[in-house]
């Protein structure tokens, strides 16, 4: 089997909507929606395809600039939903050939592709230049679970500007105690806790904010947490709060 060395797929990585849970997560845009795509028949693969940009390049400025959001869009995130697809063909053709010899590899792009073409996809949707505050029953679950607003912005920006290297903060419903929690992630699937469900996400990769703040992580952050879509934050939890694990 031919092996394609990580570091050349991770040079082109990129964004996603990840099979079933994107259906989930997946916002209403106002624009036209794409065309429902054909189901595959029995013998025929599986593949993910890219969530439409749910707004023009330049709808979050002056916060998160044109370049930066059409470049991370069409480059990065289109990257990794083009190896993900990838993995899964590597992984596929695996299994027909019943040769196992690059199992770890395959398994590793799969988790990292695979999380940062999700990631993407909730990361573009839960960003709005009208910004807002939660309301109804997400307000009173962060309050229930932060015991105030003001906690939990201090506790999700902190998560954020500190990740080691590059990653994510992640506000998350933990449906064991139906209280939410922020995590951080390390890339896309390092520090995952399972079984939760993302709600809230911020990129802190350098993609997704050199070029207007060079190594000003913390203002990024800062400027994020007021473009926050929580709309369709609201609109997360009310798909997935019902949801049971086990």
């Amino acid at each position: 089997m031919e092996e394609c060395s990580r570091r050349d797929l991770l040079k082109n990585a990129a964004g996603v909507s990840m099979l079933g849970l994107l259906n989930l997560y997946t916002p209403a845009y106002a624009e036209e929606k794409p065309a429902e795509p054909k189901k595959p028949a029995a013998n025929e693969p599986i593949e993910c395809t890219q969530a439409p940009l749910p707004y023009a390049y330049d709808a979050l400025e002056p916060y998160i600039d044109k370049e930066t959001i059409e470049i991370h869009y069409t480059r990065h995130h289109a990257a990794y939903v083009k190896n993900f697809n990838s993995a899964l063909q590597r992984l596929d053709f695996a299994r027909t050939m019943k040769d196992m010899t690059f199992i770890k590899h395959w398994c590793k792009e799969l988790a990292f592709n695979g999380s940062g073409a999700m990631l993407h996809t909730l990361y573009w949707g839960n960003m709005s230049a009208q910004g807002g505050q939660p309301k109804g029953e997400l307000s009173e679950l962060i309050e229930k679970s932060f015991k105030k607003f003001e906690n939990f912005t201090d506790q999700f920006s902190a998560a954020a500007k500190t990740v080691e290297g590059s990653g994510w903060g992640i506000l998350a419903f933990e449906p064991c105690t139906k209280r939410l929690i922020v995590l951080q992630s390390e890339k896309h699937q390092d520090m995952a806790l399972w079984g939760t469900y993302p709600l809230l996400v911020c990129d802190v990769w350098e993609h997704a904010y050199y070029l207007k703040y060079r190594s000003a992580r913390g203002t990024y952050v800062d400027n994020f947490m007021k473009i926050i879509n929580w709309n369709e934050v609201e609109r997360r939890y009310e798909l997935i709060k019902g949801l049971k694990i086990y």
